[in-house]
């Protein structure tokens, strides 16, 4: 598949949770590396607290083995200072780049949507991921802008990719998002036949974010930001000197 063919071209490469392979995972220093890392887009989780903020964080506990709690039940100044807030990553990371949001606690929805407006971030560059197609069509009908992402894997399919994406189309879903072993240039052709993103996630290695490239993929999620930077601009190398 020709790189042309991509909805999203160049697509977009996402640091997952800032690119914790290079820092401690979603947290300041890892997004403002990944971005100097050339990451066109940053990905993180989102949950909310007892007492209304959004904060980044993929895990819903925090602290010792012995000493749990639940960011639910906690509020933002009982959290430890590297769990970052929404309104502290806006503050504090600028620039030109997509934001991935894996939707951990759906109530932080319009929240996340109040907060990006404030600080003016783009919302057609602000992706909301959930496994759930009912919660997709929910939140388009709070914003027509921001985009919206439904994550899974190929196991959880149960009526079929095309009835999958037909429905995504219709409920207005902007990108299918699965493990990057499930996809195949089929696949990938299928999405953007109904006009959906092709996502990936989990792609670490050289040889996977290469393959991915190959059939056309518009976004990638890794752990490994210079290998995905280093991958897309050897796959245009290749693809310069075979034309």
């Amino acid at each position: 598949m020709e790189a042309e063919n991509r909805i999203q071209d160049p697509p977009i490469f996402f640091a997952h949770r800032g690119g914790k392979a290079d820092a401690p995972e979603n947290t300041l220093s890892a997004f403002m590396l990944a971005l100097s890392n050339k990451a066109s887009g940053i990905e993180s989780d989102a949950r909310l607290t007892q007492c209304g903020n959004v904060v980044l964080n993929h895990d819903r506990h925090f602290g010792s083995i012995f000493r749990r709690r639940q960011i639910r039940k906690s509020n933002l100044t009982s959290l430890p200072a590297e769990i970052l807030s929404l309104s502290g990553f806006f503050s504090k990371v600028k620039g030109d780049f997509h934001f991935s949001i894996d939707v951990k606690d759906s109530a932080a929805t319009e929240k996340i949507l109040e907060i990006a407006r404030s600080y003016s971030f783009p919302l057609d560059k602000l992706w909301l991921c959930h496994p759930d197609i009912e919660k997709i069509a929910e939140w388009r009908s709070i914003d027509k802008e921001v985009r919206l992402v439904n994550s899974t894997t190929l196991d959880q399919v149960k009526e079929g990719p095309e009835k999958r994406l037909s429905v995504l189309k219709e409920v207005g879903a902007d990108a299918f998002n699965m493990h990057f072993s499930e996809w195949n240039e089929g696949l990938v052709s299928l999405c953007h036949r109904f006009q959906i993103r092709s996502f990936a996630w989990d792609a670490q290695k050289e040889e996977q974010i290469i393959r991915l490239l190959s059939i056309g993929v518009d976004g990638i999620y890794s752990d490994y930001v210079r290998r995905m930077s280093n991958s897309w601009e050897n796959y245009k190398n290749y693809k310069s000197k075979a034309f």
